[in-house]
């Protein structure tokens, strides 16, 4: 039986009116691919009118923040890397913590080993003592043996985020979760720690970042089991829009409730 979910484009609650920050996802939220979604600049524009800030928080660790902000300067966004907080920014952190001047493997792009590096951390490739996957975009089968051999040894195994697909202008494309997949599938194990969104961790980071409490912060953006979730979870308001990767049937038929539904972020303009 569908539960009821709260109706579409609607605050009945005026729970925005309670909220200073809002923590944005990026891809089926704001844009997909270099193409704004209607309206999402307009809603920018209105949040810092009303004297409340944002951030971008994207589990896609494909790319490093210094890469987000020039691909928003090209759409005509003017933002600094303090705007963006990314599962590879969160995992550095965890790491930081928890496994300080450890030898990593990480499974991930260029972009996102340069961010590792310039944090300090230790990137290696024959030894290493932890493993860490991403969204590797430059993925190929001598990293995927790699990879599946230090997991099959039994190193600590953590992942950026569990996302499963991408979402892009013609559709969506395998994320992390399917690398997880491929994974489990030849050494049987799944990663020890997730760090993204819906998890914890890259909670923890994020309200470290916006120094804002948590029920005054709203999670925005289009998947259930990420964004919704996080939310719902640890103490933040949650908004689902259905510009992405959620329909309403999904939300009608998932165990995560989100607080409140928008077809897309244009539709907040007025409540704001």
């Amino acid at each position: 039986m569908e539960k009821q979910l709260p109706n579409i484009n609607e605050d009945r609650d005026n729970l925005l009116s309670q909220v200073e920050c809002f923590a944005l996802d990026m891809d089926g939220t704001v844009y997909l691919g270099e193409r704004w979604i209607d309206g999402a600049k307009e809603f920018l524009e209105r949040i810092e009118a009303t004297g409340r800030s944002y951030v971008f928080v994207t589990n896609n660790s494909s790319k490093n923040a210094a890469v987000y902000v020039k691909k928003l300067a090209r759409m005509g966004l003017a933002v600094d890397e303090e705007k963006i907080v990314t599962s590879g920014q969160a995992t550095i952190f965890y790491l930081q913590r928890h496994f300080p001047n450890k030898r990593v493997f990480l499974l991930g792009n260029e972009l996102l080993k340069e961010e590792f590096l310039q944090a300090g951390i230790k990137l290696e490739e024959e030894e290493p003592e932890v493993v860490v996957t991403a969204f590797d975009t430059s993925l190929d089968y001598q990293k995927m043996c790699r990879v599946c051999d230090f997991v099959r040894a039994g190193l600590p195994y953590l992942a950026t985020h569990p996302d499963y697909n991408c979402p892009t202008e013609t559709g969506f494309i395998p994320d992390a979760g399917a690398i997880h997949a491929f994974i489990h599938a030849s050494a049987f194990r799944y990663p020890d720690r997730v760090i993204g969104k819906p998890n914890a961790d890259i909670i923890e980071y994020l309200t470290r970042r916006v120094n804002t409490e948590r029920g005054r912060i709203a999670m925005v953006g289009d998947r259930l089991y990420t964004d919704i979730a996080a939310g719902r979870n640890h103490g933040l308001k949650s908004v689902l829009v259905l510009s992405g990767e959620a329909t309403m049937e999904d939300a009608g038929r998932s165990e995560v409730r989100p607080h409140l539904i928008f077809s897309s972020v244009r539709e907040m303009i007025p409540l704001l």
